[in-house]
C-alpha cells in the first residue's frame, strides 16, 4: 500500500537526515490525514485508497508547479529550488506517467470502447480514463484530447 511506502520513506529520510525529503513526506502524510478526517465527518470510516492517494499527490505536484511560476516571477530562486525539490520527492511516489502518444492512444481506445461520438459523452469517457489510469495521466491534458476527438 502506498501509505505504508510513504511511512517507510519518512523513516529512511529521517535516518539519512534528509530534511527536505522528511518535511515533504510529512506534508504528504498530513494532507492524507486531512482527507481521512474529512471522509470520517461524512460518515466513512475507510482510509483513502491508493488511487485517491495518487490524486492527492498529483494535486500537490500541480500546486507546486503553480507556486514555482509565481516565485519565478517574483525573482525568488531559493523558493523555486525548494518547490522543485518537493516535486521531485512527490513524483518519486507516483507511477510512471503516460507519454503524450500513450495518452492519445488511451483516449482513442476508451472512445472506441464506449462508442462515444459527441461531446455529451465526454463525462463518461473522462470517468473511464480516471478509473483506468489513476496517477498516470494528466487529466487536464486528456480532457483537451477528448474534446478534440469528440468535438
Amino acid at each position: 500500500m502506498l501509505r505504508q511506502e510513504l511511512n517507510a520513506s519518512l523513516k529512511e529520510a529521517m535516518k539519512a537526515k534528509d530534511k527536505s525529503a522528511a518535511s515533504t513526506i510529512r506534508l504528504i502524510l498530513a494532507a492524507l490525514k486531512d482527507r481521512d478526517i474529512a471522509a470520517r465527518t461524512q460518515g466513512s470510516d475507510e482510509k483513502l485508497s491508493d488511487d485517491q492517494i495518487l490524486e492527492v499527490l498529483q494535486k500537490m505536484v500541480r500546486q507546486r508547479r503553480e507556486a514555482i511560476e509565481m516565485y519565478a516571477k517574483g525573482g525568488r530562486q531559493d523558493l523555486v529550488d525548494r518547490e522543485a525539490r518537493e516535486i521531485e520527492i512527490i513524483e518519486g511516489f507516483l507511477p510512471k506517467p503516460l507519454s503524450e502518444a500513450e495518452s492519445n492512444d488511451a483516449v482513442r481506445e476508451v472512445i472506441d470502447e464506449l462508442n462515444a461520438s459527441s461531446i455529451k459523452e465526454m463525462g463518461q469517457v473522462m470517468g473511464e480514463l480516471k478509473k483506468r489510469y489513476p496517477g498516470r495521466m494528466d487529466f487536464s491534458k486528456a480532457s483537451a484530447i477528448v474534446k478534440q476527438a469528440l468535438g
